[in-house]
């Protein structure tokens, strides 16, 4: 649960509980459930700094992820409790806001870390705003870091092979209107039969965001690998049917350790 303070918090703090409908075939939390707790917790650090939604919206402006990666350390299991920190880490390449996550166990054992690029858009037009029209500011963080890696650009590999086509549904939409963040981590994942997760579990995971999902649009995932990285896959989504692509996705895997 958020913290109840209402004063602004450069760090925001969050308790949480595996829940069983987020957990997969090994009792372990599913990837796209570390996707909506940052999410969620994204927005409630928002709304605590002075940035609600509804205000947000009035303003014409809104944040939409552009980019997330996120490094696997260990997976949590029913019944375990999660503490997830988050915060804002500036302004990159003179577009992204960044903000970081850290997931650990009540022990202070790591679960994952996290670090994310965030564009401010004007909701009605769908156009990219300066992160100089945000009235206010943020808290810098100047020092702190989870993940010190750059979001680059992913670069597909020559062999593409698809893998399967999901249109988008009402399931699949948020508040954008559009495809949710998550919901692509869900279709990702859904590249890789059963027998996979019983060998493996994701390493790492990078997703650009490139385009908007809108109700009733398709998208055809294809997966390629690297010649020299044979435990990373490239996720591509293809807009229907076109050279658009919806996302860019690269994930790495490991063997699965058994539980601890």
């Amino acid at each position: 649960m958020p913290p109840t303070s209402t004063l602004p918090q450069p760090i925001w703090c969050e308790q949480l509980r595996v829940r069983v409908f987020e957990t997969d075939l090994n009792n372990r939390w599913k990837p796209a459930a570390f996707f909506h707790a940052m999410e969620e917790a994204a927005a409630n650090h928002a709304r605590n700094l002075g940035y609600d939604y509804p205000d947000m919206i009035a303003k014409g402006m809104i944040w939409v992820l552009s980019r997330l990666k996120i490094r696997f350390e260990a997976f949590p299991t029913i019944p375990d409790k999660i503490i997830l920190q988050t915060f804002p880490r500036g302004i990159q390449q003179k577009i992204f806001f960044t903000r970081d996550f850290l997931f650990t166990l009540g022990s202070g054992k790591r679960l994952a870390v996290a670090t994310s690029a965030w564009l401010l858009i004007d909701p009605n037009k769908r156009r990219m705003l300066l992160p100089n029209s945000l009235p206010g500011s943020l808290p810098p963080n100047e020092g702190l870091c989870t993940l010190n890696e750059n979001l680059e650009k992913i670069g597909l590999p020559p062999e593409m092979t698809p893998i399967l086509t999901r249109q988008a549904a009402y399931s699949d939409l948020d508040l954008m209107n559009h495809v949710n963040n998550a919901r692509y981590v869900e279709w990702i994942c859904d590249c890789f039969p059963p027998e996979h997760y019983r060998r493996y579990q994701p390493a790492w995971l990078q997703i650009n965001y490139n385009h908007e999902v809108l109700p009733g649009a398709s998208v055809t995932l294809a997966v390629g690998t690297r010649s020299a990285h044979p435990l990373t896959h490239v996720v591509c989504g293809s807009l229907n049917g076109s050279e658009s692509r919806a996302f860019e996705a690269e994930i790495g895997w490991r063997e699965l350790r058994q539980p601890e």
